[in-house]
């Protein structure tokens, strides 16, 4: 029961941190440790589907480590569906504070993945800049606008969930580049089961088949691939770094301006341009909380596979 409660707040962590554009689950799920189960479980669904129909209930429930799944899913969707509003909320009235303690969480993370690198050379170093490359030019993409027909929910129910298990890339920011976010957020919000069910469909079968490729790539590849997630979150700073000045704007679902287009300020140029505060001092100590924190979940994770291995 401890290890399935742990197992459940890690995958409220995960939701927590997809609900924010520019923030990805996959960052929580490889820092808390269970990025590499996570994947071979979603990448077995399939092979677990071939033994269902055969009528083995037990065998296709074991090789697709349904407890595992079902805890941290469950973990997941109860994190999303309460706390939407919540960070919401901390989004437009605590913009810089929530920034800065992703900031923190994310620049720690990008160093406990590099650590597990074992060997660097001409290869890595490549596959390292690609990703911090794809990921900046993902932060500064134009954004545009899809449309909220079942065929474009769909479409981007599979590419944001893909997103979503990757480190570094957030759904949550594709969304919004799509222009999608304020209309499947609304949806989670407002409980609009048509929505969500169209959206759903496209994130499962994105991840059924992405997760197999990625679960594939590390088990072949994995410096290199490893060197590619690493990129991919120090690139994605450029999106979560505190101190913006909007350029363009949007009208969300209620007809209400949000930011669409902005650039980064540092934190004196923020005070001169914007007007406001730089809440430079909070924000500093808020990324280290999330120094903090992301250490504390390794220390944790590392105690819990030590008490695994001395069980066996």
């Amino acid at each position: 029961m401890k290890n399935y409660f742990l197992l459940f707040a890690k995958g409220m962590a995960m939701g927590a941190a997809d609900v924010v554009p520019g923030v990805s689950g996959g960052t929580v799920a490889f820092i808390t440790g269970i990025y590499d189960e996570l994947l071979r479980s979603i990448a077995s669904v399939p092979e677990a589907l071939v033994q269902l129909l055969r009528g083995r209930v037990a065998k296709a429930w074991q090789i697709a480590n349904v407890n595992f799944l079902l805890v941290l899913f469950a973990g997941i969707l109860t994190s999303v569906f309460s706390l939407a509003r919540l960070i919401t909320w901390l989004l437009d009235t605590h913009p810089i504070p929530l920034w800065s303690f992703f900031f923190g969480l994310i620049l720690v993370s990008s160093h406990l993945v590099a650590r597990e690198i074992g060997r660097w050379n001409w290869t890595r170093v490549f596959s390292f800049v690609v990703g911090i490359a794809f990921a900046w030019w993902i932060t500064v993409a134009s954004p545009m606008q899809w449309g909220s027909d079942p065929l474009s929910l769909f479409l981007a129910g599979a590419i944001a969930i893909c997103a979503m298990i990757l480190p570094g890339i957030s759904g949550s920011f594709l969304l919004l580049l799509m222009g999608l976010y304020a209309v499947v957020l609304g949806a989670v919000k407002s409980l609009d089961l048509t929505v969500l069910a169209v959206f759903a469909a496209g994130c499962l079968v994105g991840i059924l088949s992405f997760s197999r490729l990625l679960s594939w790539l590390l088990s072949r590849y994995r410096d290199l691939t490893l060197a590619f997630l690493t990129g991919l979150m120090l690139g994605s700073l450029n999106k979560v770094w505190p101190w913006k000045q909007t350029l363009t704007w949007r009208a969300d679902s209620h007809g209400q301006q949000v930011p669409l287009q902005q650039e980064n300020l540092w934190p004196t140029q923020f005070t001169s341009l914007v007007g406001q505060d730089s809440q430079w001092m909070l924000a500093i100590m808020l990324a280290v909380a999330g120094v903090v924190l992301v250490l504390g979940l390794e220390w944790l994770a590392g105690r819990q596979q030590q008490s695994a291995g001395s069980a066996e």
